[in-house]
C-alpha cells in the first residue's frame, strides 16, 4: 500500500472513530434553550421538594462519561443531581433502522446502532448480536454507578428503591437509575435471553420500537399486528420476574393485547396523546384509560413530534389532557432525553415544565404526583 494512501486511511479512521461520535451527539441531541435555566421560585421549590422520576432516556447509546457534567446531549449524573431527578430510567436501544418514520419503517432498513457500535469501538460481539448490545449498555450503567462515589444507585429491587429513598431524604445530592430496553428484538427470539437481561439488571422491556418484532407489532411497523404467541410468553415471564411491560411505540393491537392479559401495572414510558398531537405513535383516550385501569402510568415525552410543539407549554397541554382522561394518579414524565432529538431543555430545566404545569392549572400536589409520585408507586408495586 502506498505510504500516502496508508496515512490517509489512518487519518480517516481516526476521524471516524474519534471525531464522528461526539459531533453526531452534538448535532442529533440539541436543546432549544441552553442552560442555565430561569424558572420561578415556586417551580424551583417544587423540583427541590418532591422526588422526580423520568421513565425514558437513551443516554447509554452514546459515548459519554456519565460521571462528568457534559455539554452534549441531555443527561449525565451531575446534571441529574442538579436537576433534582431522583430516578432516571436508562432505556437501551439495540436497533434503529436508518430512514425510519412514525408511519411505516421497513424492517430490512440498514441499522444505525451497528454504525454507532463500530464508530465507538464497542466489543466485536455487539456488532452482530442485539442481546450483547443490551448487555454491553447495561454494563456501562453498572460501571458508572460503581465509579460515581455513591452519587448514583442502580435500582434492581424494591429493597434497593426503599433504601435509596431513605438515603436521599438526608442527602438530596444523590440520583439513581434503572434499566429498560426499547424493543424486544434484543431477545433475539429466545425466552432464555429475557432471563439473561433480567440478571443484568434490566427491569423494563417494550415489545417493539420502530419496527415489528417477533414479540409484537410497532406503531411504525409494516404490519402493525398484535402480540405473537411468543410475545404472550414474554409478557407472562416478565410479570412473573418483576419486569415492567412498556407499550411505548407499540401498535394499537399490541397495546390492546397487552392490556387484555396484564395482571400488573402497564407503562407507556414516553408518548404523546392523540388529542393534542395526532401522531401514529401517540395514545388514544381509550388506551389512556386502559393503562390507568391496570394501575400503570403514561410518561409524557417532551419532543415536538410527540406533543406538537417545541416548548414546555406543549408538554403541559399533553399532560393536562392525559390527566383529564386517565386521572392524576396515572400520568408521569417520559422525556426521551438523548433520543437523537432536539428537546426544549436538558434535565436541569425541569422547573420550566413545572411553571408551565402551574400555568395550565395543576396544583403543586398534582405536579408532585406527575413528576414522580405516581412512578414511585408503580416501581414499588412491580420491581422484584
Amino acid at each position: 500500500m502506498p505510504r500516502k494512501l496508508a496515512i490517509t486511511l489512518v487519518i480517516a479512521a481516526a476521524l471516524f472513530f474519534l471525531a464522528l461520535p461526539p459531533v453526531a451527539e452534538q448535532v442529533l441531541m440539541g436543546v432549544r434553550i441552553k442552560p442555565p435555566y430561569h424558572a420561578s421560585a415556586r417551580a424551583t421549590a417544587i423540583a427541590e421538594r418532591f422526588p422526580i422520576v423520568d421513565w425514558h432516556a437513551d443516554t447509554l447509546l452514546w459515548s459519554r462519561d456519565l460521571n462528568r457534567r457534559g455539554s452534549r446531549g441531555h443527561v449525565d449524573i451531575p446534571r441529574l443531581i442538579e436537576g433534582h431527578v431522583a430516578i432516571q430510567a436508562f432505556t437501551i436501544v439495540t436497533r434503529v433502522p436508518l430512514g425510519f418514520n412514525f408511519r411505516q419503517t421497513r424492517a430490512a432498513a440498514p441499522d444505525l446502532v451497528t454504525l454507532i457500535a463500530v464508530a465507538n469501538l464497542w466489543p466485536r460481539n455487539t456488532w452482530t448480536s442485539l442481546s450483547e448490545r443490551a448487555l454491553y449498555q447495561a454494563a456501562k450503567l453498572q460501571r458508572a454507578a460503581v465509579e460515581s462515589a455513591g452519587r448514583m444507585t442502580l435500582l434492581r429491587t424494591r429493597g434497593d428503591l426503599t433504601q435509596y429513598l431513605q438515603r436521599r431524604r438526608t442527602n438530596p445530592a444523590l440520583t439513581s437509575g434503572f434499566l429498560g430496553i426499547e424493543g424486544a428484538q434484543a431477545l433475539e427470539g429466545r425466552l432464555e435471553n429475557l432471563d439473561r437481561l433480567f440478571d443484568a439488571g434490566i427491569r423494563m422491556v417494550s415489545p417493539s420500537h420502530f419496527f415489528d418484532t417477533n414479540v409484537g407489532g410497532s406503531s411504525a411497523g409494516e404490519t402493525k399486528g398484535g402480540l405473537t404467541d411468543f410475545g404472550r410468553q414474554v409478557v407472562r415471564r416478565m410479570e412473573a420476574k418483576g419486569m415492567i411491560v412498556d407499550v411505548a411505540h407499540a401498535s394499537e393491537q399490541t397495546i390492546d393485547d397487552v392490556l387484555a392479559m396484564a395482571t400488573k401495572p402497564v407503562v407507556s414510558s414516553h408518548t404523546g396523546v392523540k388529542a393534542t398531537c395526532d401522531s401514529p405513535r401517540n395514545l388514544s383516550d381509550a388506551h389512556l384509560r386502559g393503562i390507568a385501569q391496570t394501575g400503570g402510568v403514561v410518561g409524557i415525552a417532551y419532543f415536538a413530534p410527540a406533543v406538537c410543539g417545541e416548548d414546555a407549554a406543549a408538554i403541559a397541554r399533553a399532560i393536562r389532557h392525559a390527566v383529564s382522561i386517565a386521572g392524576i394518579e396515572h400520568v408521569a414524565l417520559g422525556s426521551d432525553f438523548d433520543g437523537a432529538i432536539t428537546e426544549p431543555f436538558d434535565t436541569t430545566g425541569l422547573p420550566l415544565l413545572f411553571d408551565a404545569l402551574l400555568a395550565a392549572g395543576l396544583s403543586e400536589n398534582d405536579i408532585a404526583a406527575v413528576a414522580g409520585g405516581n412512578a414511585l408507586r408503580v416501581l414499588g408495586q412491580t420491581l422484584p
